[in-house]
This record gives C-alpha cells, sequence and structure tokens, in this order.
C-alpha cells in the first residue's frame, strides 16, 4: 500500500496543474476578444509534426501512453529485448539475440561494447513540425544520480527546421567502482527549397561515455550463498578499484540531393552527395596494475611496461564521401547509381619492437573506393530495394542487399530480405597497442563472410519474424590464457578467425491478447547455432511476458497503465566483458541465465505527460542470488525507479 500511496501522491499535484481552464474561469476583466480570437486560432494536426530518417522513412510524433512505451522508457530510449544490462544504467549490455547486431561491410573503429550508446549516424532522426515542439525526458538511477534527455526543435519556416537535443547520464551503482557518466549533444538541420528541387539532411554530434570499471566481483560465492553481509553491495571485493574507460567521439554528416529538371514529372534527374567526417578516441585508465583478491595481489592483465599508471589511448578518424545520379520514372521506379570514398585512420603514438615477434606499427590506414547501385520500387502493394556495390581498390569489400515488402491489406504486411555481406575486419582485430605486454597485436584477417536470411509477417493474430544466418571467417575475442595464468586468476585476451562455418536460426513471434481492461503481452524468441566449436553462444529461448491494466480516472483527466513484467532467457556460455579493449570475449566455462526477472510498473498519462513508477527485479531476494549480465558480473537488484516523458507543443 505504501507504494501505491507514494505513486498517487507523486501523480496528484501534476494532474491538478495539468488540467485545462475553462472559459468561466478566467476572470471577467479579460478582455473578451482575446477570447475569441483564440477560439479561432487554428490547431496544428499531429500530422505535421515528422520525424524523419536519413532513408526518408516518415513517423508522427506519439504521445500515446502504450506497453511499447513503457519497454522503451529506458536509458538507451529504445526497447532492448535482446539486450541485458549490467548493474548500472550506463555500462554495456550483453547480447541475447544475435540478429540485432547492425554489421556494416567498411571497416569500423571497434571496442564494440563500448557503443551501445554511442549514436550512429543513421540513428539520427530529423524534423519537420508546424510549431515549436519540446520532449523532456526523466529517469532516476542506480543510487546517486540522474538521467536526462532533453530536445526542441522548430521551423523557422516551412522549409528550414532546426533541432537541438543532449541526453546526459550519472549514476553511481552500487558496486565499488562503477559509476557511469555519459553525454551525448545533437544538432541537426533539415530543409528544402520551396520549389522541392533541394534537399537537405545534415548533423553535427558530441558523444563522451565515461565508465569506471571494476572488472567484476572475484568473489562469485559470496554472492551466490546469500550471506546478508553483502546485502550492501559495496563489501564485494571487485578485480579494479581504479581503473575507468573513455570513449568520445564528434561528427559532422550532410546528405543533399538536387534534381535537375525544374518542374517535377514523370521522368527525373537528380544529383546526390553525403559526406561523413568523424573522429573517435578511446582511452583504459588503470592506476594500479596489482589487483588485490582476498589476501593476494594478482596482475588480471598480466604483465605490463609501467609499474603503475596505465594510460592506453587509441584514435580514429574516417571521412566518407558518396557521390550519385538517380533516375527516377514513375512507372519503373527509381535508379540510383553511386561511387564512394572511404579514407581512415587509426593510429597510437609509438611503435613497438619485441624480441622474436613481429614489430607493432604505429597506425593502420585504409582508402576504399567503391561504385555501386540501387533499385526502388513502389507498385501498388509491392515496395522492394535492391543494393549492390563492391571496392574497386585492391581491398576486397562487397554488399548485396534486396528487401521486399508486400501490404496484403490494411492488416497484414509481408517482408522479406536477403543480405550477402563481404565484410572488412574492425580495425582493432588488426591493430591494438596496450601497456599490458600481451595486450599487444598485429594481424592481417581475412574478410568476414555473412549471408542472411530474413522474413517478417504482420498480422492480427501474431508478428513473427525468422532468420538465417551462415557466418563464414567469424571473428571474435577469446581467452588465451593458460592454465598456470587462470590459477592466477589472469587474463588474457587476443583476437580469432574461426574457419569453419556457424550456422544461425532465430525464430521470434509476439502477441497481445487482450480482455477488457486487461491485456497480455508476450514475446518469445527461440535460436539455435551449428558449430564445430563454441564461438556464437545464444541462450536458446528468451521471453517477455506482461500482464496489465489501463483505464481512465478521474473524468479521463488520467490514463493509467499498472501491470508485472517477466524477463526470462535460458541457460547459456555468455560472453565475459574486458575493459581493456572495451569488447566482449568468448568463454566456455560458467553458464549464466535460467532466473525470472519481475517488474511491477505504474504509469499514468495527463495530457501530453506520461509519469512512469517502476519496481524493477522485484523477486531478487525471493528466487536466489543467480542473476548475472556476464560470468562475474551480476545484473541490477531490486530497485525502485521514477520517471517521466513530457512533451510541449507551442
Amino acid at each position: 500500500m505504501r507504494i501505491i500511496y507514494i505513486i498517487f501522491f507523486s501523480i496528484l499535484p501534476l494532474m491538478l496543474f495539468s488540467q485545462v481552464r475553462t472559459v468561466k474561469d478566467f476572470s471577467p476583466s479579460i478582455d473578451k476578444k482575446i477570447l475569441v480570437d483564440t477560439a479561432k486560432a487554428k490547431i496544428a494536426s499531429i500530422d505535421l509534426y515528422r520525424v524523419i530518417t536519413i532513408d526518408r522513412d516518415t513517423t508522427y510524433v506519439d504521445t500515446s501512453l502504450t506497453i511499447q512505451k513503457e519497454y522503451s522508457h529506458n536509458y538507451l530510449r529504445k526497447d532492448i529485448f535482446g539486450l541485458l544490462p549490467f548493474a548500472n544504467d550506463g555500462q554495456t549490455y550483453n547480447t541475447l539475440q544475435y540478429d540485432l547486431v547492425d554489421i556494416s561491410p567498411y571497416p569500423e573503429f571497434g571496442f564494440k561494447a563500448k557503443h551501445f550508446n554511442f549514436l550512429e549516424a543513421n540513428q539520427i532522426k530529423y524534423y519537420s513540425v508546424a510549431t515549436p515542439l519540446t520532449e523532456l525526458y526523466f529517469k532516476t538511477t542506480i543510487k546517486k544520480g540522474q538521467s536526462v534527455d532533453a530536445f526542441i526543435t522548430l521551423n523557422t519556416s516551412e522549409n528550414l527546421n532546426f533541432s537541438i537535443a543532449y541526453k546526459g547520464l550519472r549514476s553511481e551503482g552500487e558496486y565499488i567502482n562503477q559509476l557511469s557518466s555519459t553525454g551525448n549533444f545533437r544538432f541537426t538541420t533539415n530543409y528544402n527549397t520551396k520549389n522541392k528541387r533541394y534537399f537537405l539532411k545534415a548533423h553535427y554530434t558530441y558523444q563522451d561515455i565515461l565508465n569506471e570499471e571494476n572488472g567484476g566481483i572475484t568473489t562469485i560465492n559470496n554472492f551466490e550463498s546469500e550471506d546478508p553481509n553483502y546485502n550492501n553491495r559495496q563489501r564485494f571485493e571487485v578485480f579494479l578499484n581504479d581503473a575507468k574507460s573513455f570513449l568520445k567521439g564528434k561528427r559532422i554528416f550532410v546528405d543533399h540531393n538536387f534534381r535537375l529538371n525544374s518542374k517535377k514529372g514523370s521522368n527525373n534527374i537528380y544529383v546526390t552527395h553525403q559526406f561523413n567526417y568523424e573522429n573517435k578516441f578511446f582511452e583504459y585508465n588503470q592506476q594500479t596494475v596489482f589487483s588485490t583478491v582476498g589476501n593476494e595481489s594478482v596482475l588480471r592483465f598480466g604483465d605490463s611496461f609501467v609499474d603503475n599508471g596505465i594510460n592506453d589511448q587509441t584514435r580514429y578518424n574516417k571521412m566518407y564521401n558518396r557521390a550519385g545520379a538517380i533516375y527516377e520514372n514513375t512507372t519503373l521506379g527509381k535508379f540510383l547509381f553511386f561511387v564512394d570514398d572511404f579514407r581512415s585512420n587509426y593510429y597510437y603514438n609509438r611503435i613497438l619492437i619485441f624480441d622474436n615477434q613481429n614489430t607493432i606499427p604505429s597506425s593502420f590506414s585504409q582508402q576504399i573506393n567503391s561504385a555501386g547501385g540501387q533499385y526502388d520500387y513502389t507498385r501498388n502493394k509491392w515496395n522492394g530495394k535492391f543494393l549492390y556495390s563492391r571496392s574497386i581498390t585492391t581491398q576486397s569489400l562487397s554488399n548485396f542487399d534486396a528487401q521486399l515488402k508486400y501490404d496484403w491489406n490494411d492488416q497484414i504486411q509481408l517482408a522479406f530480405q536477403y543480405q550477402n555481406l563481404n565484410k572488412l575486419p574492425n580495425n582493432n582485430y588488426n591493430l591494438y597497442q596496450s601497456s599490458f605486454v600481451q595486450y599487444n597485436w598485429s594481424n592481417n584477417f581475412k574478410n568476414e563472410k555473412i549471408n542472411v536470411i530474413k522474413a517478417k509477417a504482420l498480422t492480427p493474430w501474431v508478428n513473427a519474424e525468422f532468420q538465417f544466418s551462415v557466418l563464414n571467417d567469424h571473428l571474435y575475442f577469446e581467452n588465451t590464457s593458460s592454465n598456470e595464468q587462470k590459477s592466477q586468476r589472469t587474463l588474457i585476451l587476443a583476437p580469432k578467425q574461426f574457419n569453419g562455418t556457424i550456422n544461425y536460426a532465430s525464430i521470434k513471434a509476439s502477441r497481445e491478447f487482450k480482455f477488457g481492461k486487461f491485456a497480455l503481452d508476450n514475446t518469445i524468441l527461440y535460436q539455435k547455432t551449428e558449430q564445430s566449436d563454441l564461438i556464437l553462444n545464444v541462450p536458446e529461448i528468451v521471453t517477455r511476458n506482461t500482464i496489465y491494466y489501463t483505464t481512465y480516472m478521474f473524468k479521463k483527466a488520467l490514463f493509467l497503465q499498472t501491470g508485472v513484467t517477466l524477463n526470462y532467457f535460458s541457460n547459456y556460455y555468455a560472453n565475459d566483458y574486458n575493459p581493456v579493449i572495451g569488447e566482449f570475449f568468448v568463454q566456455n566455462e560458467k553458464e549464466i541465465g535460467n532466473h525470472p526477472n519481475f517488474d511491477f510498473f505504474v504509469n499514468a498519462k495527463i495530457q501530453r505527460t506520461r509519469i512512469y513508477f517502476k519496481a524493477e527485479h522485484f523477486n531478487s531476494s525471493l528466487t536466489g542470488n543467480n542473476f548475472y549480465a556476464s560470468p562475474n558480473n551480476p545484473s541490477r537488484d531490486f530497485t525502485i525507479r521514477f520517471g517521466l516523458i513530457w512533451n510541449f507543443f507551442n
């Protein structure tokens, strides 16, 4: 009952101050002409508040409160089904569902475990709004701190839009040395001429992600024993007491096109150009080289060149240009032909020379030119996109992506996709330097070959997705510690390439059942791998089930949503996390999973304000301490969270 009272008294003040005043509420001294003019004022419809992607897919601003909005009220601001968060906000996520991983044929910076909250160019949204629009997001974090996301967009004219946003987080966490502090600044511009001949989308981002890194707890047995002396998580011994990692990046992005013919007709020709300049920086700091495990001093990451003050820094920049021409025919569709230029530099400030080993260079630079084409077709109920590109320089790189959608009717949609990728390795597989002696390598790995088939069906009865992937020359990180090093709690990693074939298949189905004001929302994922070694490890079953109740209250001034969510995944050899390289690595010694996670939530909507209250993992003290995000990193304990999203339309 105490929780219900807290919720009620938290909501009540907002509800009272959010009521719409009627004419009777105004003082008689107010000029009646003001009321008349206000009544005649035009009200912009919701379809005039558009959200646009770089691919020009358009949706509208949505201020409703649905179960999907409950799932996306989190640090990443999206549904994280298939992702397993670490104990503190702002840390990394373990991946339960393989096909959530985005794959680009171009070589990337690497350090992928640090990029879950790093917004890439294709994730930035652009806007067109009838009146200024503001959104304020807030959520409490783990112990001290807060998570906010403030956003405002406006059109200075019908043709020119600006938006500016900043997402920031600071969360202390429950364990030693676990502070997170992150920031994501975004500025966007969306412009077109009045005659619709020229279109421009541009953005600038500055992002920084700082994490204290404790390397996990050293005494798993103490955690699983449920000893009440360790209910205060600060009492757990961790591997690293003064380590931290830092990722930051800046990007300038421009995408624009111009129609050559003055008036749009049945045949049109456009010239297009896309520019992307980005630099990134990753740093790992560890002041004390030795870790304390019980009464022993341990070199957790092996010998180092320095006695203290580890400070590994990796720098990267890239510049991408794509120029093309589009021929558009109202009957045949749209044909795009393009060439692109990709240049990157990945570098350190030294050259390492080892006895009886290869020299570790200071940099790794690449210049890749490609040519390709894309065909877009939209006709009646069919919508298709077919892309093919291939390098014309010495590097071997190619991408074939065929997508087809069919709208059977208003309620049924079918989609198919086939993709064949010949992908260059990410930079940190081929080169890495560290003050830790055994964390230095220079390689020349082969390209990864990836074939993916996907099918998706949206129907009134069930939404279903199928994927089948064939992976060849798959790259991963492996624990290469010797038996002696493992006995000394030393962890050594190295990049590896699997010479065999990995087959991966998954089926995901979701369906919501409604019974009056009650509803049961279900999502279940089944996935299976076929491989000669345990390289790509995923749980066979991942499920989320939510039973909830919705109703209007206070003469429909408040919409209430409350329920319980179960998250569960079966046992599997989860990848472990290594902070030195900011990556997950394959391990086959400890399984995690088979632990139900229950969340209780109460949400409310008052006009355009959505209020969220959640008791996360409230069963943690009842079902045993066997909940992990990785083999030696426990996942989140019972936590009470409060948050809101507030939209303003002028």
